[in-house]
């Protein structure tokens, strides 16, 4: 399956006269070293690729080696070569190495297009901001979606509620604990072990995964910071609680929407409402099956407003918007998003509640919001958006 998209963008950019550095950052199984393969595939580009997986001894004299490489093939004749550096966040100092090179490169008109790619947004945005600032521009992958899933994989609606949108455990969702084996072992501990513990300095690494189990077990759902501290051990304060959620969030896993207010100093104070960014996260903490978690109605209805938060929160950078949620005492607006001066409030209907009152007290308090019911209800004819429509849809076409 080609995320024909992100090849495509990826493949305008390399066409263009040398700019920038092109850096592809995304959670770990989302496809990211395969659109880069497929794009070489696709095109005739003088390429080196290498990865900095277990690389062993200098990495910076790794790193200048194969860029020397690709200065040679300059100077053969070759009037261009990709370099291509796959997981470059686990190698020390790689931003200052590549600026180094990369300088040289601009002053003396070499013609080497770079790109770089990794699982950890959070140490790869951080290494561009401090050695990189104007040097580069980022291809942000989020997890796969409906869409997708269906097209690639035949996914139901209703499978792509439960078993989210992994590709490589695809195959596995016959046999459910396999899956969710598979979920465990090969995605959330790999990338809490590896995208988190061996590349950040954490002074509470069980605390870390308590954090992450809390957060995906309440996925959809708004939790105090101080209920959190009475809940897990040896928690220390709220703000490593926030800080680890944050890493969790760098890495694709858990995020925490802060509540909208028109006021950013508010908003970074409230209470996070807890999402997955893939709802396979949420169902392979839950000790129930596929048909136990559809037959129980208010469980249901938490994964189906899970799966519609993760469709908004993997569609935030790609169109630039902020995703947040409402709640005045007991009116609540499950998400809303804001961009600029826009604001858009989404409600998710799934049967359980028959009115809600915050949608009209959300609108008379911000009259110029557009206001949207999401409808899982198959037979709801009242004129929401369907589920499966809006899982369909880019977030952007709400403004």
């Amino acid at each position: 399956m080609e995320r024909t998209v992100y090849i495509s963008e990826l493949k305008k950019r390399l066409a263009e006269k040398r700019k920038f550095i092109q850096v592809v950052a995304g959670p770990r199984q989302v496809g990211k070293t395969t659109i880069i393969n497929q794009l070489l595939e696709k095109t005739k580009y003088n390429y080196i690729y290498e990865t900095g997986d277990a690389i062993e001894g200098n990495p910076s004299a790794w790193i200048e080696q194969i860029w020397n490489t690709a200065r040679l093939r300059i100077k053969s004749g070759i009037k261009e070569v990709i370099l291509i550096i796959d997981e470059i966040q686990k190698l020390n100092n790689w931003s200052e190495v590549v600026k180094k090179l990369w300088d040289e490169d601009t002053r003396n008109k070499t013609n080497i297009k770079v790109i770089l790619s990794g699982s950890s947004r959070l140490l790869i945005k951080k290494g561009l901001s401090e050695s990189l600032h104007g040097r580069f521009e980022l291809i942000q992958i989020p997890h796969w979606s409906f869409e997708e899933m269906k097209k690639a994989f035949g996914f139901s609606l209703e499978q792509y509620i439960y078993f989210g949108g992994y590709p490589g455990a695809a195959q596995l969702i016959k046999d459910e604990n396999r899956w969710k084996n598979y979920m465990r072992d090969s995605i959330i501990e790999t990338s809490i072990s590896k995208d988190i513990l061996m590349l950040t300095t954490i002074t509470k690494p069980a605390l870390l995964r308590q954090v992450f189990d809390l957060g995906t077990t309440y996925t959809s759902q708004i939790l105090s910071y101080n209920k959190m501290l009475g809940t897990l051990t040896d928690a220390g304060n709220t703000v490593t609680i926030a800080h680890y959620l944050e890493l969790l969030s760098q890495s694709g896993l858990l995020g925490g929407l802060q509540k909208y207010s028109g006021s950013e100093q508010h908003s970074k104070s409230s209470s996070p409402k807890l999402q997955v960014f893939n709802n396979a996260l949420f169902s392979a903490v839950k000790n129930k099956t596929f048909e136990a978690v559809k037959s129980t109605p208010d469980l249901w209805g938490r994964f189906v407003e899970s799966c519609i938060g993760t469709h908004l929160i993997n569609n935030a950078p790609l169109c630039n918007y902020k995703l947040l949620y409402w709640r005045d005492g007991n009116d609540e607006v499950d998400f809303v998003i804001t961009r600029g001066e826009e604001i858009c409030g989404i409600e998710v209907k799934s049967g359980l509640r028959t009115t809600n009152q915050g949608m009209s007290v959300f609108k008379t308090k911000y009259p110029k919001a557009k206001m949207y019911v999401v409808s899982a209800i198959p037979s709801d004819n009242s004129g929401c958006i369907k589920l499966e429509e809006f899982l369909m849809l880019s977030p952007d076409v709400l403004f």
